[in-house]
């Protein structure tokens, strides 16, 4: 299988999927690997195509009115060790009605790693127009605009939720992901999934939620194995049956909590290994209620 595929698109992205493909492990989308089966991207690049073609190929129905959230039931994620109700109100309504909340961030690189940020925007996300992350706190000083897309299935289930993020000063895309709730091969309880199309394939990242004494949010994909919480590089080429995937070691964390002003912020962190290579805040407003 490995020696038998056929990648199209650009000689660097090529490159790419070929390590995954040689030091990563083959997968089956429809059987024991499903918890990896998502949208993959074009070989020409990402942009918002996906969605619509991920609808395609689902027979789903697209949703763009709002509201739309993130997980609309966010009570799904209830399992082994967290209580959904121990969550507060205001980052359950975030999550359940994510397009009605606006969005600002800021972003700090580690001086070791912004080399390398400014290197793959470069490369890769301005291109490909997909995980373009800010490598200058200015770029995103006039705050973010956010596209929320639901997917509802021909039997009326909800598929995922697609979230497009653009700088509003300049219109770059920061990222398109897929949200949604699923469970790895050895999870004890679901986990948050987001899949980040790539060309022939996908990010696919999955975070262990926690509550905090104090009513917060944590989301976080820890060190471990294949079939843990964790980000995963998928190659798919033409979005078959199989393909080869690659567990890579890029820990994130997302606390979530509501300030002494009742203001809800985020604060992420991205990893390489044990070393922090990037630190955004996010500040998330929801309008009053008419």
């Amino acid at each position: 299988m490995r020696a038998e595929v056929t990648l199209d698109g650009a000689l660097i992205d090529r490159f790419t999927q070929r390590w995954v493909i040689r030091t990563g492990r083959p997968v089956e989308f429809t059987a024991a690997h499903r918890w990896l089966d998502g949208p993959i991207g074009s070989p020409d690049g990402i942009g918002e195509d996906w969605i619509d073609q991920y609808a395609s190929r689902r027979g789903a129905a697209v949703e763009r009115g709002d509201p739309q959230g993130l997980l609309p039931d966010f009570a799904a994620l209830a399992g082994d060790g967290f209580d959904v109700d121990a969550v507060s109100p205001a980052i359950v309504d975030f999550y359940e009605n994510t397009s009605v909340w606006s969005v600002d961030v800021w972003s700090r690189w580690s001086r070791w790693a912004e080399p390398g940020g400014r290197l793959i925007n470069a490369l890769f996300a301005h291109r490909l127009r997909q995980l373009s992350l800010p490598t200058d706190p200015l770029d995103v000083a006039y705050g973010m605009r956010s596209r929320v897309t639901g997917l509802v299935g021909p039997d009326g289930r909800h598929l995922g939720t697609a979230w497009q993020r653009t700088v509003r000063s300049t219109g770059t895309t920061i990222f398109g992901g897929f949200y949604g709730i699923a469970m790895t091969a050895s999870a004890r309880r679901p986990s948050v999934r987001v899949v980040f199309p790539l060309p022939n394939g996908s990010l696919t990242v999955f975070l262990r939620p926690d509550a905090t004494r104090d009513g917060g949010l944590v989301l976080s994909s820890p060190a471990g194995g294949f079939g843990d919480d964790g980000a995963y590089l998928v190659v798919r080429p033409g979005a078959g049956s199989q393909g080869w995937a690659r567990r890579v070691p890029l820990p994130e964390r997302f606390e979530l909590s509501t300030d002494a002003d009742g203001v809800l912020r985020c604060d992420h962190r991205l990893a390489l290994g044990e070393h922090e290579m990037l630190r955004l805040h996010y500040r998330l407003q929801r309008p009053p209620r008419s």
